[in-house]
């Protein structure tokens, strides 16, 4: 719950700078309710930080705020996007109901979180594994990395997926 004094200074910043921020928004996003969204967001996101109080420059933290919100955004339609086609590429028609497609589509997200947290080599490395079908030995050959690398690499990147599979 945030304190009383973050609650005020989130309310001044929102009544300051609320229009400038959809503006902005507006422009970046050419979508008049997209940038609602995400102006929206971006409020919940500074009340829940409880942090409200010691911002000196907010229109500089908004825009920080709100362009990790929009790479959020692109991101998730972006495997949105994939996971659509490669359904819909499948021979066999199989029927998935809106909630577990909402399911599948935030594990995925969190994956690819987890994934990208490890750095390019990890990520590179499981999805030549999981998604291309490559041996552990061809994922060394291929990029030239010593087979243990791979091997510790894939530990890592498996570790990590199923913590978030463990929480979700």
């Amino acid at each position: 719950m945030p304190l009383p004094s973050d609650t005020a200074a989130v309310q001044q910043i929102y009544e300051q700078h609320h229009s400038w921020l959809y503006g902005w928004l507006k422009g970046k996003l050419h979508d008049a309710c997209d940038a609602a969204d995400v102006a929206h967001d971006t409020f919940v996101r500074i009340l829940g930080a409880r942090n409200a109080a010691q911002i000196r420059e907010p229109r500089d933290y908004l825009a920080t705020v709100a362009r990790g919100l929009v790479i959020d955004r692109y991101r998730r339609r972006a495997i949105e996007v994939a996971y659509l086609e490669s359904v819909a590429s499948r021979p066999d028609a199989t029927t998935i109901s809106e909630e577990d497609k909402a399911l599948i589509i935030e594990t995925l997200i969190a994956v690819d979180k987890a994934l990208t947290g490890l750095g390019a080599r990890a990520k590179r490395i499981f999805m030549l594994s999981q998604i291309d079908g490559l041996t552990y030995q061809q994922i060394a050959l291929e990029l030239q990395v010593s087979l243990t690398t791979v091997k510790k690499h894939m530990i890592r990147a498996l570790t990590e997926c199923s913590l978030i599979l463990a929480s979700a």
